[in-house]
């Protein structure tokens, strides 16, 4: 399974935003638009987070926002916001985080196959300080590996 298309829909480029939960929620609300979830993913985003902790920084400066497959998902979809300002998510590491993603997967054997395909675009280091710093959706896409 490769990873969802990323149509212009799902990218935000320098969002300003207050704090983790509003950069999460601009991740859910990328994805709605996209046409991927319907309203209200982006709270249950948040709650996940809530319940357990900032395990989405999965790496310096990149959280993997996302919620259980469910009645929300409308089908698998990816979003990247990138954020004006880094925000802190409590995270001991890595924060704090400059660049979101949101991903809503229908399956849960979808989900985890998805979430080791992100793992491999991140696999190399610069990704994230590039993907912080992009001006476009194509730039995104490229360094994503992704098609519109």
């Amino acid at each position: 399974m490769a990873l969802p298309p990323l149509p212009d829909e799902a990218v935000v480029i320098g969002a300003q935003v207050v704090d983790w939960r509003e950069a999460v929620r601009v991740a859910g609300r990328a994805l709605v638009d996209s046409g991927a979830a319907r309203e209200g993913y982006g709270d249950e985003m948040v709650r996940m987070i809530d319940e357990h902790g900032p395990y989405v920084v999965i790496a310096p400066g990149l959280a993997l926002a996302h919620a259980r497959p469910g009645d929300d998902v409308v089908r698998d979809g990816l979003a990247v916001v990138t954020l004006a300002e880094p925000v802190p998510f409590g995270h001991p590491h890595n924060d704090p985080v400059s660049v979101v993603l949101g991903l809503a997967i229908v399956t849960v054997g979808g989900h985890l196959e998805s979430i080791a395909d992100l793992a491999n675009v991140f696999n190399e280091a610069s990704v994230i300080p590039a993907l912080a710093a992009a001006t476009s959706v194509d730039e995104v896409r490229r360094l994503m590996g992704v098609p519109a």
